[in-house]
């Protein structure tokens, strides 16, 4: 169980995140939100990018959990499949969008090796969820699933970074919904 200070930072971090981007938000904001001293707030985080990694983690593992348990009782296992891919995937995509930025994301260097870091832990972690699932870990081996959430996260994160306006990603996703996916996941189904 997380303490209150914990707690509060986080809440404090999710709020201003959302409300001013990533970039904008200072370390010292966060503290001052959270009704707590910069140094307590270090205490808890090493660094501005901890929290933000914590933040967006609890928000894609809380969002994962509901959504691979929502159709679980899917008789249709490609069908299934398909859709959790594209949910989780657009939960990761709005994550990014609206706690970071993809401005920021495209233009600087730390932000693009943190999202490599950001994309190697929801890998983990989609592996880690799918598996706990007892549907699907009896019906489908670790191997192609790794396939399936490595190759769809790879297609999505692409899409911050092609993408030149939101109309574009629409479209990126429905490209990826209707050309890609059915692919990848009758390839995992074998």
């Amino acid at each position: 169980m997380e303490d209150k200070v914990v707690i509060a930072i986080k809440k404090s971090a999710r709020d201003l995140f959302r409300k001013y981007g990533y970039n904008k938000t200072s370390v010292n904001e966060l503290a001052k939100n959270a009704s707590i001293a910069k140094a307590t707030f270090y205490k808890h985080f090493a660094s501005k990018e901890l929290i933000l990694h914590a933040v967006l983690m609890d928000y894609i593992q809380d969002n994962v959990y509901d959504i691979l348990n929502k159709n679980v009782n899917e008789k249709d296992m490609a069908l299934f499949l398909a859709n959790t891919i594209l949910r989780v995937s657009r939960v990761t995509y709005t994550v990014c969008n609206e706690f970071v930025g993809w401005e920021f994301i495209r233009e600087s260097v730390n932000a693009q090796e943190y999202l490599k870091l950001l994309s190697d832990d929801l890998e983990f972690l989609l592996l880690r969820s799918f598996m706990q699932n007892e549907t699907i870990a009896n019906i489908i081996p670790e191997e192609r699933l790794t396939f399936l959430i490595k190759t769809s996260k790879n297609i999505v994160f692409s899409f911050a970074f092609t993408a030149v306006s939101e109309a574009d990603v629409r479209k990126n996703f429905i490209s990826f919904q209707k050309e890609m996916l059915p692919y990848l996941v009758e390839a995992t189904l074998l």
